[in-house]
Protein backbone atom coordinates (compact mmCIF):
# COMPACT_ATOMS: atom_id res chain seq x y z
CA UNK A 1 0.00 0.00 0.00
CA UNK A 2 1.39 3.37 -1.02
CA UNK A 3 2.02 5.81 2.07
CA UNK A 4 1.58 9.39 2.00
CA UNK A 5 5.45 9.76 2.74
CA UNK A 6 6.71 8.53 -0.19
CA UNK A 7 6.73 10.96 -3.49
CA UNK A 8 2.97 10.84 -4.49
CA UNK A 9 1.71 9.26 -6.96
CA UNK A 10 -1.06 10.71 -8.95
CA UNK A 11 -3.44 10.41 -11.70
CA UNK A 12 -4.81 13.21 -14.04
CA UNK A 13 -7.58 15.11 -12.43
CA UNK A 14 -10.54 17.00 -13.53
CA UNK A 15 -10.89 20.76 -12.63
CA UNK A 16 -11.82 20.82 -8.83
CA UNK A 17 -14.96 23.07 -8.48
CA UNK A 18 -15.07 23.12 -5.32
CA UNK A 19 -11.80 25.33 -5.10
CA UNK A 20 -12.81 27.56 -7.88
CA UNK A 21 -16.29 28.06 -5.73
CA UNK A 22 -14.68 27.91 -2.46
CA UNK A 23 -12.05 30.61 -3.78
CA UNK A 24 -15.56 32.67 -5.05
CA UNK A 25 -17.05 31.97 -1.44
CA UNK A 26 -13.93 33.82 0.15
CA UNK A 27 -14.04 36.26 -2.32
CA UNK A 28 -18.00 37.70 -2.17
CA UNK A 29 -17.36 38.65 1.22
CA UNK A 30 -14.51 41.17 0.02
CA UNK A 31 -16.56 42.24 -3.21
CA UNK A 32 -19.49 43.25 -1.03
CA UNK A 33 -20.75 40.30 0.87
CA UNK A 34 -19.39 41.80 4.26
CA UNK A 35 -20.75 44.87 3.95
CA UNK A 36 -24.32 43.66 2.72
CA UNK A 37 -24.13 41.08 5.90
CA UNK A 38 -23.49 44.25 8.12
CA UNK A 39 -26.42 46.01 6.61
CA UNK A 40 -28.66 43.05 7.63
CA UNK A 41 -27.50 43.04 11.03
CA UNK A 42 -28.43 46.45 11.57
CA UNK A 43 -31.12 46.03 10.03
CA UNK A 44 -32.28 42.91 12.12
CA UNK A 45 -30.52 44.26 15.48
CA UNK A 46 -28.61 40.76 14.92
CA UNK A 47 -25.16 42.17 16.66
CA UNK A 48 -23.17 39.29 16.44
CA UNK A 49 -23.54 38.88 13.32
CA UNK A 50 -21.31 42.91 12.47
CA UNK A 51 -19.23 41.93 15.02
CA UNK A 52 -18.28 39.09 12.91
CA UNK A 53 -17.82 41.14 10.19
CA UNK A 54 -15.38 43.40 11.67
CA UNK A 55 -11.31 42.27 12.50
CA UNK A 56 -10.26 42.17 16.00
CA UNK A 57 -8.58 45.20 17.22
CA UNK A 58 -5.70 42.48 18.21
CA UNK A 59 -5.89 39.49 20.08
CA UNK A 60 -8.58 37.02 19.34
CA UNK A 61 -10.90 35.72 16.16
CA UNK A 62 -13.46 36.65 14.24
CA UNK A 63 -15.35 35.41 10.69
CA UNK A 64 -13.94 38.49 8.83
CA UNK A 65 -10.03 37.52 10.18
CA UNK A 66 -10.61 33.89 8.36
CA UNK A 67 -10.98 35.61 4.82
CA UNK A 68 -7.40 36.45 4.04
CA UNK A 69 -6.10 33.31 5.10
CA UNK A 70 -8.36 31.43 3.31
CA UNK A 71 -7.80 32.73 0.22
CA UNK A 72 -4.29 32.35 0.46
CA UNK A 73 -4.80 28.03 1.96
CA UNK A 74 -6.49 27.83 -1.91
CA UNK A 75 -3.79 29.44 -3.53
CA UNK A 76 -1.73 26.70 -2.01
CA UNK A 77 -4.17 23.91 -2.80
CA UNK A 78 -3.67 25.08 -6.49
CA UNK A 79 0.17 24.39 -6.51
CA UNK A 80 -0.10 21.05 -6.83
CA UNK A 81 -2.36 20.95 -9.22
CA UNK A 82 0.06 23.67 -11.53
CA UNK A 83 3.46 22.96 -10.55
CA UNK A 84 3.99 19.85 -9.27
CA UNK A 85 1.68 18.67 -12.73
CA UNK A 86 4.56 20.51 -14.73
CA UNK A 87 7.34 18.67 -12.48
CA UNK A 88 5.88 15.37 -13.57
CA UNK A 89 6.06 16.44 -17.31
CA UNK A 90 9.95 16.91 -16.64
CA UNK A 91 9.54 20.66 -16.95
CA UNK A 92 12.75 21.75 -15.54
CA UNK A 93 12.55 22.90 -11.76
CA UNK A 94 14.80 26.37 -12.68
CA UNK A 95 12.09 27.40 -15.37
CA UNK A 96 9.39 26.80 -12.34
CA UNK A 97 11.51 28.75 -10.04
CA UNK A 98 11.77 31.84 -12.60
CA UNK A 99 8.15 31.93 -13.50
CA UNK A 100 7.05 31.78 -9.48
CA UNK A 101 9.32 34.69 -8.96
CA UNK A 102 7.80 36.42 -12.01
CA UNK A 103 4.54 35.90 -10.07
CA UNK A 104 6.00 37.04 -6.79
CA UNK A 105 7.35 40.70 -8.58
CA UNK A 106 3.91 41.01 -10.59
CA UNK A 107 1.66 40.63 -7.16
CA UNK A 108 3.93 42.80 -5.29
CA UNK A 109 3.91 45.52 -7.81
CA UNK A 110 -0.31 44.78 -8.21
CA UNK A 111 -0.67 45.66 -4.05
CA UNK A 112 1.66 48.62 -4.19
CA UNK A 113 -1.09 49.90 -7.07
CA UNK A 114 -4.30 48.71 -4.75
CA UNK A 115 -2.61 50.90 -2.24
CA UNK A 116 -2.65 53.99 -3.70
CA UNK A 117 0.89 54.43 -3.93
CA UNK A 118 0.77 55.66 -7.68
CA UNK A 119 -1.97 57.99 -7.49
CA UNK A 120 -0.08 59.55 -4.39
CA UNK A 121 2.98 60.12 -5.94
CA UNK A 122 4.82 57.67 -3.89
CA UNK A 123 4.34 60.31 -1.26
CA UNK A 124 4.48 58.39 1.81
CA UNK A 125 3.34 55.06 0.09
CA UNK A 126 2.72 52.00 1.60
CA UNK A 127 4.73 49.06 0.28
CA UNK A 128 3.74 46.28 2.40
CA UNK A 129 -0.13 44.52 1.03
CA UNK A 130 -2.28 41.90 0.64
CA UNK A 131 -1.04 41.20 -2.85
CA UNK A 132 2.13 41.21 -1.77
CA UNK A 133 1.91 38.94 0.86
CA UNK A 134 -0.09 36.77 -1.34
CA UNK A 135 3.22 36.57 -3.59
CA UNK A 136 5.72 36.09 -0.98
CA UNK A 137 3.72 33.74 0.92
CA UNK A 138 3.24 31.47 -2.22
CA UNK A 139 6.82 31.54 -3.62
CA UNK A 140 7.89 29.48 -0.68
CA UNK A 141 5.46 27.39 -0.65
CA UNK A 142 5.88 26.53 -4.22
CA UNK A 143 10.07 26.63 -4.12
CA UNK A 144 9.59 23.90 -1.27
CA UNK A 145 7.02 21.95 -3.62
CA UNK A 146 8.93 22.32 -6.39
CA UNK A 147 12.30 21.26 -4.38
CA UNK A 148 11.28 18.83 -2.00
CA UNK A 149 8.81 16.26 -3.46
CA UNK A 150 7.95 13.92 -1.25
CA UNK A 151 4.77 14.64 0.89
CA UNK A 152 6.99 13.85 4.60
CA UNK A 153 9.80 16.48 3.63
CA UNK A 154 6.83 18.99 3.29
CA UNK A 155 5.50 18.27 6.23
CA UNK A 156 8.48 18.82 8.12
CA UNK A 157 8.94 21.85 6.50
CA UNK A 158 5.90 22.84 7.25
CA UNK A 159 6.29 22.29 11.00
CA UNK A 160 9.61 24.11 10.94
CA UNK A 161 7.86 27.16 9.70
CA UNK A 162 4.85 26.89 12.24
CA UNK A 163 8.05 26.57 15.45
CA UNK A 164 10.34 29.06 13.58
CA UNK A 165 8.10 31.81 13.41
CA UNK A 166 6.89 30.94 17.27
CA UNK A 167 10.37 31.03 18.31
CA UNK A 168 11.40 34.26 16.71
CA UNK A 169 8.09 35.65 18.19
CA UNK A 170 8.47 34.14 22.13
CA UNK A 171 12.02 33.88 22.30
CA UNK A 172 14.02 36.57 20.56
CA UNK A 173 14.29 40.11 22.58
CA UNK A 174 12.94 43.24 20.87
CA UNK A 175 15.68 46.00 22.06
CA UNK A 176 14.29 47.76 25.09
CA UNK A 177 11.24 45.74 24.88
CA UNK A 178 12.47 41.94 26.09
CA UNK A 179 10.88 38.83 24.39
CA UNK A 180 7.32 37.50 24.00
CA UNK A 181 5.51 40.55 24.24
CA UNK A 182 3.09 40.57 22.08
CA UNK A 183 1.58 43.78 21.66
CA UNK A 184 1.82 46.48 18.58
CA UNK A 185 4.58 48.15 19.98
CA UNK A 186 6.68 45.13 21.48
CA UNK A 187 5.52 42.57 18.85
CA UNK A 188 8.90 41.37 16.77
CA UNK A 189 7.37 41.66 13.39
CA UNK A 190 7.30 45.52 14.28
CA UNK A 191 10.34 46.32 14.98
CA UNK A 192 11.90 44.21 11.96
CA UNK A 193 9.05 46.47 9.58
CA UNK A 194 10.49 49.39 10.75
CA UNK A 195 14.08 48.59 10.79
CA UNK A 196 13.66 47.46 7.04
CA UNK A 197 10.06 48.06 5.51
CA UNK A 198 9.74 51.72 3.11
CA UNK A 199 7.32 53.55 3.59
CA UNK A 200 4.05 54.14 5.61
CA UNK A 201 3.09 51.14 8.24
CA UNK A 202 -0.32 50.41 7.87
CA UNK A 203 -0.25 49.84 11.71
CA UNK A 204 1.98 53.08 12.00
CA UNK A 205 4.42 50.75 14.58
CA UNK A 206 3.54 47.63 12.70
CA UNK A 207 2.55 46.64 9.61
CA UNK A 208 -0.36 42.99 9.50
CA UNK A 209 1.33 42.25 5.69
CA UNK A 210 4.61 42.90 6.95
CA UNK A 211 8.27 41.38 6.54
CA UNK A 212 7.68 38.13 9.31
CA UNK A 213 3.97 38.25 8.74
CA UNK A 214 4.17 37.61 5.12
CA UNK A 215 6.81 34.80 5.83
CA UNK A 216 4.83 32.86 8.27
CA UNK A 217 1.61 33.23 5.81
CA UNK A 218 4.04 30.96 3.77
CA UNK A 219 2.70 27.99 6.50
CA UNK A 220 -1.02 28.58 5.64
CA UNK A 221 -0.02 28.71 1.79
CA UNK A 222 2.03 25.02 2.78
CA UNK A 223 -1.05 23.78 4.45
CA UNK A 224 -2.93 24.68 1.53
CA UNK A 225 -0.44 22.42 -0.98
CA UNK A 226 -0.66 20.19 1.52
CA UNK A 227 -4.39 19.62 1.29
CA UNK A 228 -3.50 19.44 -2.60
CA UNK A 229 -1.64 16.65 -2.29
CA UNK A 230 -4.01 14.78 -0.28
CA UNK A 231 -6.30 16.22 -3.33
CA UNK A 232 -4.32 14.92 -6.26
CA UNK A 233 -3.52 11.27 -4.41
CA UNK A 234 -4.70 8.67 -7.02
CA UNK A 235 -4.82 5.60 -4.89
CA UNK A 236 -6.97 7.12 -2.13
CA UNK A 237 -11.02 7.08 -2.37
CA UNK A 238 -12.57 10.53 -2.15
CA UNK A 239 -13.71 8.88 1.25
CA UNK A 240 -10.05 8.73 2.34
CA UNK A 241 -9.54 12.40 1.16
CA UNK A 242 -12.15 14.01 2.87
CA UNK A 243 -11.07 11.94 6.59
CA UNK A 244 -7.27 13.45 6.03
CA UNK A 245 -8.72 16.91 5.47
CA UNK A 246 -10.89 16.66 8.23
CA UNK A 247 -8.58 15.77 10.52
CA UNK A 248 -6.06 17.89 9.54
CA UNK A 249 -8.44 20.78 10.17
CA UNK A 250 -9.47 19.29 13.68
CA UNK A 251 -6.04 18.74 14.77
CA UNK A 252 -4.65 22.10 13.62
CA UNK A 253 -7.93 24.12 15.48
CA UNK A 254 -7.27 22.00 18.58
CA UNK A 255 -3.51 22.75 18.85
CA UNK A 256 -3.90 26.43 18.05
CA UNK A 257 -6.35 26.69 21.02
CA UNK A 258 -4.25 24.53 23.55
CA UNK A 259 -1.33 26.81 22.45
CA UNK A 260 -3.43 30.11 22.82
CA UNK A 261 -3.15 30.61 26.14
CA UNK A 262 0.31 31.32 25.96
CA UNK A 263 1.07 31.57 22.27
CA UNK A 264 -2.11 34.30 21.34
CA UNK A 265 -3.83 33.97 17.94
CA UNK A 266 -3.25 37.45 16.71
CA UNK A 267 -3.92 38.19 12.43
CA UNK A 268 -1.83 41.37 12.88
CA UNK A 269 1.02 39.39 14.00
CA UNK A 270 0.27 36.30 12.08
CA UNK A 271 1.62 34.20 14.82
CA UNK A 272 1.88 30.42 14.09
CA UNK A 273 -1.70 29.54 16.34
CA UNK A 274 -3.53 32.17 13.87
CA UNK A 275 -1.50 29.32 11.12
CA UNK A 276 -3.37 26.67 12.99
CA UNK A 277 -6.70 28.25 13.75
CA UNK A 278 -7.48 29.54 10.31
CA UNK A 279 -5.62 26.80 8.70
CA UNK A 280 -7.32 24.19 10.21
CA UNK A 281 -10.87 25.76 9.48
CA UNK A 282 -9.89 26.13 5.56
CA UNK A 283 -9.25 22.50 5.96
CA UNK A 284 -13.10 22.09 6.86
CA UNK A 285 -13.81 24.01 4.82
CA UNK A 286 -12.40 22.65 1.47
CA UNK A 287 -13.47 19.01 2.52
CA UNK A 288 -16.87 20.25 3.01
CA UNK A 289 -17.19 21.74 -0.21
CA UNK A 290 -15.37 18.92 -2.01
CA UNK A 291 -17.61 16.35 -0.33
CA UNK A 292 -20.83 18.53 -1.98
CA UNK A 293 -19.42 19.68 -5.03
CA UNK A 294 -17.16 17.24 -6.42
CA UNK A 295 -18.15 14.04 -4.08
CA UNK A 296 -22.32 14.09 -4.66
CA UNK A 297 -22.03 16.40 -7.70
CA UNK A 298 -23.94 19.35 -6.48
CA UNK A 299 -22.89 22.08 -8.85
CA UNK A 300 -25.62 24.46 -9.61
CA UNK A 301 -26.26 26.15 -5.84
CA UNK A 302 -22.24 27.27 -6.30
CA UNK A 303 -22.14 28.43 -9.72
CA UNK A 304 -22.47 32.14 -8.36
CA UNK A 305 -19.41 31.32 -6.08
CA UNK A 306 -17.49 29.97 -8.79
CA UNK A 307 -17.77 32.56 -11.52
CA UNK A 308 -16.58 35.07 -8.73
CA UNK A 309 -13.82 32.34 -7.76
CA UNK A 310 -12.51 32.37 -11.50
CA UNK A 311 -11.35 35.67 -11.55
CA UNK A 312 -10.48 36.40 -8.23
CA UNK A 313 -7.62 39.05 -8.66
CA UNK A 314 -9.24 40.57 -11.39
CA UNK A 315 -12.44 41.05 -8.74
CA UNK A 316 -10.23 42.54 -5.79
CA UNK A 317 -8.42 45.50 -7.34
CA UNK A 318 -11.53 45.91 -10.18
CA UNK A 319 -13.80 47.26 -6.79
CA UNK A 320 -10.68 49.22 -5.27
CA UNK A 321 -10.33 50.80 -8.51
CA UNK A 322 -13.84 51.13 -9.71
CA UNK A 323 -16.51 52.80 -7.49
CA UNK A 324 -19.33 50.29 -7.96
CA UNK A 325 -21.72 52.28 -5.36
CA UNK A 326 -22.07 54.88 -7.34
CA UNK A 327 -22.63 52.77 -10.68
CA UNK A 328 -25.59 51.08 -8.19
CA UNK A 329 -26.81 54.29 -7.36
CA UNK A 330 -27.31 55.40 -10.49
CA UNK A 331 -29.08 53.08 -11.76
CA UNK A 332 -31.08 51.96 -8.54
CA UNK A 333 -31.22 55.31 -6.58
CA UNK A 334 -34.95 55.98 -7.55
CA UNK A 335 -35.60 53.07 -6.18
CA UNK A 336 -33.28 53.54 -2.98
CA UNK A 337 -34.14 57.05 -1.94
CA UNK A 338 -37.65 56.39 -0.96
CA UNK A 339 -36.75 52.77 0.89
CA UNK A 340 -35.17 54.97 3.80
CA UNK A 341 -32.94 52.91 5.61
CA UNK A 342 -33.59 49.70 3.45
CA UNK A 343 -32.43 51.99 0.51
CA UNK A 344 -28.84 51.06 1.77
CA UNK A 345 -29.78 46.91 1.32
CA UNK A 346 -31.08 47.29 -2.38
CA UNK A 347 -27.71 49.73 -3.38
CA UNK A 348 -25.37 46.61 -1.57
CA UNK A 349 -27.46 44.07 -3.27
CA UNK A 350 -27.33 46.29 -6.89
CA UNK A 351 -23.38 46.54 -6.16
CA UNK A 352 -23.11 42.89 -6.06
CA UNK A 353 -25.32 42.10 -9.05
CA UNK A 354 -23.81 44.56 -11.24
CA UNK A 355 -20.14 43.09 -9.73
CA UNK A 356 -21.35 39.23 -10.67
CA UNK A 357 -22.74 40.57 -14.23
CA UNK A 358 -19.19 41.72 -15.28
CA UNK A 359 -17.69 38.25 -13.79
CA UNK A 360 -20.32 36.43 -15.69
CA UNK A 361 -19.57 37.89 -19.09
CA UNK A 362 -15.88 37.37 -18.64
CA UNK A 363 -17.13 33.80 -17.64
CA UNK A 364 -18.81 33.36 -20.89
CA UNK A 365 -16.21 34.81 -22.84
CA UNK A 366 -13.47 32.23 -21.22
CA UNK A 367 -11.80 35.58 -20.29
CA UNK A 368 -9.91 34.58 -17.07
CA UNK A 369 -7.23 37.27 -15.85
CA UNK A 370 -3.93 35.27 -13.78
CA UNK A 371 -1.18 36.14 -12.12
Amino acid sequence: MTTMTKPLRTEPQKRLHSLDALRGFDMFWITGGGALAVAISQLTGIEWLETQMQHVKWEGFHFEDLIFPLFMFISGVAIPFSVQTKLEKNVPSRKLLAKTFKRLIVLITLGILYNGTFRNGFNDGRIASVLGQIGTAYFFAAVIVIYFRSFRSRLIWLGGILTGIGIIQLLIPVPGVGAGVLTPEGCINGYIDRLFLPGRLHGGVFDPEGILCSLSAAGITLMGAVAGNILRHGKSSNWQKLGYLSAAGVSGIILALVLSPFYPIIKSCWTSTFNLLTGGISFLLLALFYLIIDHWGYHRWAFYFRVIGMNSIFVYLFVRIVDVTRISEFFLGWLAKPMGDNGALLLLVGKLLIIWLLLYYMFKKKIFLRV
